[in-house]
């Protein structure tokens, strides 16, 4: 699958910068780590309960130099970087990764693997969506699947995409937050019947935090 990048964009120097941020992980494997969140615009798959809505934009985000951004991921003292958008494989991310790693950073990238990997990353959420299925082999590089279930069918999504990634894949059941309360026992059940299943939750919510 092609992607259509902006000219100032297409070789990775420079990255649509939504926003950048230093934070605890809230979610998934590594749940309590203190890290650097690097959140790129752009993003196609439009989930109807997406908590990042105003990245999916991004025409709205000047380029922004990976210098600059690392430059300002420097001045905290942890050395975990987590890119997320948005979709951040939307670009080339070679660049950005290549200067992370000179500085001795560890990489996190959050993807719904909707477009073709680039870059070099310590660790891959893959965070599949329905409606822009995973491309390429992005299943294989996974360290962590995680699956948002919204309502019942989303089990059967999620089943479906763990028969894809390799079998120490760690895999991960997530309520969607505005409906949290009600799929909570729902994904309790499941998680218990299927034990290959963990639970994540959005702790950063309820910490009330980025």
């Amino acid at each position: 699958m092609a992607v259509l990048v902006h000219s100032s964009l297409k070789y990775g120097e420079l990255l649509p910068l939504v926003e950048d941020f230093y934070t605890i992980q809230g979610e998934g494997f590594h749940t309590g780590k203190a890290a650097y969140f690097i959140r790129l615009g752009g993003c196609d798959a439009g989930c109807l309960w997406c908590d990042a809505k105003e990245s999916w934009n991004a025409d709205l985000y000047p380029p922004t130099p990976i210098a600059e951004i690392v430059s300002r991921a420097l001045h905290y003292p942890a050395k975990s970087i987590v890119i997320t958008g948005g979709e951040p494989l939307r670009y080339p991310l070679g660049p950005l990764c290549d200067l992370l790693h000179q500085n001795e950073l560890e990489i996190f990238l959050e993807t719904s693997g909707s477009h073709p990997k680039s870059g070099s990353f310590d660790w891959i959420c893959l965070s599949p969506k329905k409606q822009h299925p995973p491309v390429g082999n992005i299943y294989q590089e996974a360290s962590e699947l995680k699956v948002i279930i919204s309502d019942v069918s989303d089990l059967a999504w999620a089943e479906e995409n763990s028969r894809k990634v390799r079998p120490n894949c760690m895999r991960y059941l997530q309520p969607e937050w505005s409906c949290a309360t009600h799929i909570i026992p729902l994904i309790v059940e499941y998680a218990k019947a299927h034990p290959k299943w963990n639970i994540s939750l959005q702790t950063h919510k309820y910490m009330k935090i980025p």
